[in-house]
């Protein structure tokens, strides 16, 4: 399969953020062969795609629950802990496998409108969850959700991913949409030897071992007592030197983010997550200062409540700038930048988050009717980007390429009805609150 997108504007999301005009991207089996100006471009024999706006990346959603699509709303003016033990976790015991999976195709079809291609999932029943993902056509990271509470056995937890990777790889599925991943929750559900025993599962596997790290101020006191930080007990307990995803990360000191920037520890900042639950705004200015990965992540659809990372792109720019009092700080183009190249970095991927040779044919169309676009495709690169980052967002995403398969076409999926998706959402959800 043979594919030439040929737009006015194609933004790569190489680490300048450079504008391209006049440009086309090439896609030959799935993945990238080629993107640059129309002018100089190689001969072509493909399919040819003649659009009116701007080409991108598929946007990097680095951390999520999304199959908590069922429970959106619930618990919705309640602090972290209080949100967690009284709303989130009794209505998640009683979820089904299936559940899963419902929860899970609707909130995939949500991201994917919103030109999410890939997302980081903690969450449990890989298979029921994954399984959703390969039916929408979209891309995920799945990390098994690791917990040492009442009625889990985070051993059996630990164990049940290592043995599906050890049978399937750590990527699989067409176009290696399925990543596998570990998913210990936190360091007040987990032991610091515990976080240890996970640690060494997933770097024998070279997997990725994705935590939430000082999402509150309240929730680490007893690692703090101990070993300063959280970020400092998983270096005291060997969990850092593999690939390493910290969530949330709000409350850090400069000691946490020179260690981090040390080990490579990537961050998936949640801001719109962070602000609903007044968790606090993390200091993503240091962190990027400092040379430490930051990606952008929207958490559950029961804690933000949506899947929209170019509102959470607007949010970590806003926040940022008034945190500094400092109007220079986090520009457009380093915000769509976390988004996308920002959030692959992040997960350790050097194949998704960018347009460029070698990557997956990951690729959002972003149509130019529309009131942010008025001064022009042709305006200014730095004008252009901040009509896109501030002022358009995701209300304009048409089409949607994921491995070169078109998976969203006039703003709706290819793949699921999505009437049909959110009929099945309510059932379930009207069926958790009879119970």
């Amino acid at each position: 399969m043979s594919l030439r997108l040929h737009a006015p504007v194609v933004l790569p999301c190489d680490p300048s953020c450079a504008v391209l005009r006049d440009a086309v991207v090439d896609v030959v089996d799935g993945r990238i062969a080629f993107v640059g100006p129309v002018s100089e471009a190689p001969d072509f024999s493909g399919e040819v795609r003649q659009l009116s706006g701007i080409l991108l990346p598929g946007l990097v959603n680095t951390h999520a629950h999304s199959p908590m699509t069922v429970l959106r709303g619930l618990g919705s003016d309640l602090p972290l802990l209080r949100w967690l033990q009284e709303a989130m976790w009794p209505n998640e015991a009683q979820m089904t496998p299936a559940d899963i999976r419902t929860g899970m195709l609707l909130g995939a079809v949500e991201m994917l409108r919103h030109g999410v291609t890939t997302s980081a999932e903690m969450y449990f029943h890989g298979p029921e969850l994954t399984s959703a993902v390969l039916d929408a056509g979209s891309r995920v990271v799945f990390g098994g959700a690791i917990l040492d509470v009442p009625g889990m056995d985070w051993k059996s937890q630990t164990d049940e991913i290592s043995s599906w990777i050890d049978s399937d790889g750590l990527r699989f599925g067409p176009g290696e949409r399925v990543e596998l991943a570990y998913g210990p929750h936190s360091a007040y559900t987990l032991s610091a030897p515990q976080l240890t025993a996970v640690a060494v599962e997933a770097r024998a596997r070279g997997a990725l071992f994705m935590v939430h790290v000082a999402e509150s101020p309240f929730e680490d006191e007893a690692a703090r007592a101990e070993f300063g930080s959280v970020p400092a007990l998983m270096k005291a307990s060997d969990v850092l030197g593999g690939r390493v995803l910290s969530a949330h990360s709000v409350h850090l000191s400069d000691d946490d983010i020179a260690l981090y920037a040390s080990y490579g520890v990537g961050v998936a900042h949640c801001p719109g997550s962070n602000t609903k639950l007044a968790s606090g705004i993390a200091r993503v200015p240091e962190m990027l200062a400092a040379g430490v990965s930051v990606g952008l992540g929207t958490d559950g659809p029961a804690s933000n409540d949506d899947l929209d990372l170019f509102e959470e792109a607007r949010l970590a720019g806003l926040l940022a700038r008034v945190s500094r009092m400092d109007a220079t700080v986090l520009g457009a183009a380093q915000a769509l930048l976390m988004a996308t190249r920002g959030g692959a970095d992040a997960l350790g991927r050097d194949d998704i988050g960018a347009l460029e040779a070698g990557r997956w044919g990951d690729v959002v169309h972003i149509a130019a009717d529309d009131p942010a676009f008025a001064t022009g495709l042709d305006a200014p690169d730095a004008q252009l980007l901040a009509n896109l980052v501030w002022g358009s967002g995701s209300r304009r995403v048409t089409d949607v390429w994921v491995a070169g398969d078109h998976v969203v076409a006039g703003g709706e999926s290819t793949r699921v009805d999505r009437q049909e998706a959110q009929a099945e959402v309510a059932a379930v959800a009207r069926r958790l609150r009879s119970a």
